[in-house]
């Protein structure tokens, strides 16, 4: 864990920034890795409608506690598309350029660019984003120092807006946040993600006052949380548990507080994989197809030398870590009979998901009681989208450790018939669940 609340917050920006910057098997010939595939493009305007690229803004609001004099500082942050030519040394334009073991393929990299505006006072504002364009060329020399063609690396310059909104709601102040693009409209796709702000995404920094939480808001709060729009983007606290002075504007969906895992030795831009097993993967590459991920970005070689180099013991940290034990609640496991594995359903003839029940607020739920959905455990992102939704139970289960597990399908969902056809359903623990049915007598 990171001490320093403000490198904590930034560490989880990093991580929003380059997701899916470049896929596993991290080389520019994969399929996966022919188009972009990351969160917070602002396309240039007109963009989206063409065809050929993505909307040009995104913006959230939320609340701002002011205390007594509170200042702002605004970070925005998104990726600069760089082209990286290779050319020989003819000066001929090439997919490829060697020089002896080392290889370079043509390939689109990308720079960070962070605008930092403040300290300031509360205010509504609108400021320009500007950032230039530019040529470097790289020459690239064989082993014996003779120069065999060179790396040109070509960014666009960007243009954009972020404009700050402030309006007092009760004690509060509801700010909105927007950033967009504000260049001239691009000709085609590789015009549009040239002068696309790529990742983009805003931290927030308060002193003198505190940001409210979006997610859980206090009770005076949450009708002025209501009011706040968002588009694209969704504001959550950035710092550590209690600390409600930074917010990071992610346009991936997050918890308040998150954190970088301290058992993740890097990046690997696909945060919805798990890092043991992307590691293994990389390390079953051939050593050719790690010679094609080293030759299509510098990232790319920096994973597959840290996978290659993963010791047993950094293994072993990715493995597993057992996160809030519940060691004050008894964990009863079931006999399991001879000649059956644990796993097995006749290891528990007595469990019947389908007529079991657990008692809820004085309730007794099973299959056919309906129930209001309050998510708590931070199971999924998509549990935000279920938040006071109603839904009805189709099983009870109780797994190895004694704990509970309640099957449900939404009301409204117009494929709740066919997810319970095929038994795909949303499971809850009995506390996140509100009975809607009386007590049976």
């Amino acid at each position: 864990m990171t001490a320093d609340p403000l490198a904590r917050a930034r560490a989880v920006a990093d991580a929003v920034l380059y997701e899916g910057y470049l896929l596993y098997p991290y080389r520019a010939n994969a399929r996966k890795n022919l188009s972009r595939w990351q969160f917070g493009v602002l396309g240039p305007p007109g963009a989206a409608a063409a065809g050929f690229g993505e909307e040009p803004s995104l913006s959230a609001g939320f609340l701002l506690d002011p205390g007594t004099d509170p200042m702002l500082t605004w970070t925005i942050r998104f990726l600069q598309l760089q082209r990286r030519q290779a050319i020989d040394g003819d000066g001929r334009a090439r997919a490829e350029l060697s020089a002896g073991a080392r290889s370079w393929l043509t390939w689109d990299e990308a720079v960070t660019q962070e605008i930092v505006i403040g300290p300031a006072a509360v205010e509504s504002f609108v400021r320009p984003l500007t950032v230039s364009g530019g040529v470097d060329t790289e020459e690239v020399d064989d082993a014996a120092g003779r120069t065999v063609g060179a790396l040109v690396r070509t960014r666009q310059p960007l243009a954009g807006e972020f404009e700050v909104a402030a309006v007092p709601d009760g004690r509060f102040l509801r700010l909105t946040v927007e950033v967009r693009n504000a260049d001239a409209p691009a000709t085609g796709p590789q015009d549009a993600i040239a002068r696309s702000l790529i990742g983009a995404h805003v931290l927030g920094q308060v002193t003198g006052g505190q940001f409210v939480s979006s997610l859980d808001p206090p009770a005076e709060a949450a009708p002025a949380v209501e009011r706040c729009a968002r588009h694209r983007c969704f504001p959550v606290l950035a710092g550590p548990p209690d600390d409600h002075s930074l917010l990071l504007i992610s346009p991936i969906i997050l918890y308040d507080h998150p954190e970088i895992a301290e058992q993740s030795a890097g990046e690997l831009f696909d945060s919805t994989e798990i890092d043991e097993i992307l590691t293994l993967r990389v390390m079953t590459m051939t050593d050719e197809e790690k010679a094609q991920a080293r030759a299509t970005d510098p990232r790319a070689a920096e994973i597959v030398d840290r996978c290659d180099a993963a010791t047993p013991e950094a293994m072993r940290q990715l493995h597993g870590v057992l996160r809030e034990p519940r060691l004050d609640r008894p964990r009863p496991v079931p006999e399991v009979p001879d000649g059956f594995d644990w796993w097995d359903p006749v290891a528990d003839s007595a469990v019947r998901p389908d007529i079991d029940a657990v008692p809820v607020a004085g309730v007794l739920v099973h299959r056919g009681s309906r129930v209001r959905l309050h998510p708590s455990r931070r199971a999924d992102a998509q549990d935000l989208f279920v938040d006071g939704a109603a839904a009805r139970v189709v099983s009870v289960h109780q797994d190895v450790d004694g704990d509970s597990h309640v099957g449900v399908v939404l009301d409204d969902d117009p494929a709740a018939e066919l997810h319970e056809w095929f038994g795909r359903y949303l499971y809850f623990a009995p506390d996140e669940l509100e009975p809607l049915d009386s007590p049976e007598k």
